[in-house]
């Protein structure tokens, strides 16, 4: 299979996605994911299958394939492609017609020419039909009505009357063309400013796009091995590439730290704006910012393999899915048109009989006609379909900002039901980096003890070795003739006068000793030398962080497979409610879906052990820095902060649920009240579709609070 991503415009609400979605799936498409917001549409084709028939089937349906990253389709534009060309096309006609509705005030005697308006109203007919009208008739074919069916049937009925009465030579009673040209003018406007709202709840993945390329300063050498600098778009860049960055630069790609060292903004994916110190070795992510200093660094990654590339995919593979919520809107669509048109030709009907003593036949047909009108323009199903997707936008375009990535809508969403929250220990709790707590020469030479651990720890990586040999670090090593690590039990030496030395785990020392309790123990010749004690660094916001969840009357949980004293000991320090300690990955699994079958649980987790119980939680959280198997299985992943971005993880997902639930009470609301006032007379239907366009971008104007809202 082959993955395709196009950009796809003239999307102007759910049910639009809901079409292409829908045909895509008839054509065999898998994986199909369809964006309303930024009109990203991606889906999985056989190999090797062409995927131009799809890009033209797209465009029948009244929509533009504008970018491919696959396939060579190129579909040409129309200048009617795009509801802002459409309005600039159509406002001088509506503009002109509009006057005619001031003739108490202003006689224009040349505009009371039904034949006039008739040629004033049909170019903004004929434009409004090529969209409205195509697009109602596409949806009801693929029976899928949506709000362009009303649009359409509202505009005819104005038209279609007033052409009655002009043919009939009574144009003068029959003049409803402006009503016509109003409806569809100002629905482009309303499409429009929805169009510009939607884009802006897209402000903070912008940003971050915009980042993505850049002019890179990349190090070359001439024919003498002298540094040549060449500026270059960072695409061009390959893996291994040298690339300078000066102060004030931006980096311009993923790249590891050779020469030089810089302090480096990264709020554009950690939402920290304190300067990070990098020195050589260091990995730098492009995008950051280098506040003060020089570098030299080696291209790590590009294209789609940058931490950049990676969050955006991730972010719009998220917008593009439904959370639980969206699943009653879109019902509630689907059946909204049909019992809009049963409610106008009701309206219509009941208007006829209610006026039926007025004197007037074509008074009484024409008032009856015009709130029938009405409740067809004023009804907004777009509004339901847009609740949920706007404030998704929203959300994971904030979250992303702030460093905060979310595999999909649905977790976001989850956060709402979260009652109690797991933590691994080590790496996620601690920073998994170890020092010395104490230690028990025996009796023994203190100086010549620590020079024996010190010679035979170096020789291991594990990072409780690593810590004692920088700890003890001395130039008066022991020279061993054989030095071997044996995995899972420590370091075993030789010297020179065949003595044998260990430095290992309780395993050296259980016939020696009933103290299981210490991390390494020193034997020479089978006699215990000492003891030594490291502990595992806390956190720092990690007491920040167990103190707010417990102020959201969150419950906390240490799983961790340590032993149950050091367990025991972090969560009195921290304030962790309760501790389950010296369990396997099996039996950490099978705890977290004892928790979860008894309320919603969330887990925060680091280490490839962690991996099953993340993925089988809630919500599994994983941190930045952890395993790649881990990042794989949780749904939120927590960037380059620890813990510290936990609480604005919960606060988004919450404030964020919220939000789609006053845009859903806004679009039902509306419609509730708009529809009855609009069937009794109250509203005209060239003020219903002011009122209508407008609807939503309220709702657009409510999603984009999210960005400044104060979530935790």
């Amino acid at each position: 299979m082959e993955n395709i991503k196009w950009k796809v415009e003239g999307m102007t609400c759910a049910n639009c996605a809901l079409t292409i979605n829908k045909y895509l799936d008839k054509k065999g498409m898998q994986n199909i994911r369809v964006n309303p917001i930024d009109g990203d549409v991606s889906f999985e084709i056989v190999e090797g299958q062409p995927s131009k028939d799809l890009a033209e089937g797209i465009a029948d349906l009244g929509y533009y394939v504008v970018d491919q990253q696959n396939g060579d389709v190129k579909i040409k534009k129309p200048f009617f492609s795009n509801q802002r060309n459409r309005l600039l096309f159509c406002l001088p006609f509506t503009l002109v017609l509009m006057l005619h509705m001031l003739e108490k005030w202003i006689h224009i005697h040349w505009l009371m020419n039904p034949w006039i308006q008739l040629a004033l109203c049909i170019p903004v007919y004929l434009v409004g039909m090529s969209f409205f009208g195509k697009s109602a008739w596409i949806s009801l074919r693929n029976k899928m009505p949506n709000m362009n069916v009303l649009i359409a049937i509202g505009a005819t009925a104005a038209f279609g009357y007033s052409l009655t009465g002009t043919l009939m030579g009574e144009g003068e009673k029959y003049l409803f063309y402006e009503t016509a040209a109003t409806i569809i003018t100002l629905v482009f406007l309303g499409n429009y400013l929805e169009e510009a709202s939607m884009q802006s709840t897209q402000r903070a993945l912008k940003s971050l796009v915009k980042s993505q390329k850049v002019m890179a300063n990349m190090i070359a050498f001439d024919e003498n091995h002298q540094e040549v600098i060449l500026p270059i778009e960072n695409t061009q860049l390959k893996v291994g590439d040298l690339v300078l960055v000066r102060s004030g630069e931006q980096v311009p790609i993923d790249s590891k730290i050779l020469w030089g060292e810089a302090h480096i903004n990264e709020s554009l994916l950690t939402g920290e704006s304190i300067p990070v110190h990098k020195i050589a070795k260091d990995k730098i992510i492009g995008g950051s910012i280098v506040e003060s200093g020089s570098i030299k660094a080696q291209v790590t990654a590009t294209g789609e393999d940058t931490v950049l590339a990676g969050i955006l995919h991730l972010v719009k593979q998220a917008q593009g899915e439904k959370p639980p919520i969206q699943q009653l809107a879109d019902k509630i669509s689907a059946i909204f048109v049909p019992l809009v048109v049963g409610i106008a030709v009701l309206t219509f009907i009941g208007n006829y009989i209610y006026l039926y003593n007025q004197p007037g036949q074509s008074a009484l047909f024409t008032q009856a006609l015009m709130r029938s009108i009405a409740v067809l323009v004023i009804a907004c199903p777009c509004a339901m379909g847009l609740a949920t997707p706007a404030a998704i936008a929203v959300g994971l375009g904030r979250a992303a900002r702030t460093g905060i990535l979310f595999r999909n809508a649905t977790s976001l969403e989850n956060f709402k039901n979260i009652k109690q929250i797991v933590f691994d220990k080590t790496g996620t709790l601690t920073t998994g980096s170890f020092k010395l707590a104490k230690f028990d020469t025996n009796g023994l030479n203190e100086n010549e003890w620590k020079t024996i651990l010190y010679s035979l720890e170096k020789y291991s990586n594990h990072p409780i070795a690593q810590c004692i040999s920088s700890a003890f670090k001395t130039k008066e090593e022991i020279r061993w003739k054989n030095i071997e690590e044996v995995k899972g039990v420590g370091m075993k030496g030789e010297d020179k006068d065949g003595n044998i030395y260990w430095a290992g785990s309780y395993k050296i020392a259980k016939t020696l000793t009933e103290a299981n309790n210490h991390n390494v123990y020193l034997l020479k010749n089978d006699q215990l030398m000492g003891w030594i004690d490291v502990e595992d660094e806390l956190r720092p916001e990690a007491k920040e962080v167990i103190d707010y969840l417990k102020s959201k009357n969150l419950k906390t949980i240490l799983l961790s497979g340590d032993r149950k004293e050091k367990c025991d000991h972090i969560a009195s320090i921290l304030g962790i409610d309760e501790v389950f300690a010296e369990q396997s990955p099996e039996e950490k699994l099978i705890k977290i879906s004892a928790l979860n079958a008894a309320t919603p649980t969330a887990m925060v987790g680091d280490g490839i052990n962690d991996a099953p119980s993340l993925a089988k939680a809630t919500i599994g959280i994983s941190l930045g820095e952890a395993s790649q198997l881990a990042i794989q299985s949780a749904q939120v992943v927590l960037m380059h902060a620890g813990l510290k971005k936990l609480p604005t993880a919960l606060g988004l997902g919450k404030h964020t649920y919220i939000t789609i639930k006053q845009n859903l009470f806004w679009a039902f609301f509306y419609n509730i009240i708009a529809i009855p006032i609009a069937a009794f007379g109250y509203l005209t239907p060239t003020f219903g579709a002011l009122v209508m366009g407008l609807s939503d971008v309220v709702l657009a104007i409510n999603s984009v609070r999210l960005f400044f809202k104060k979530v935790i």
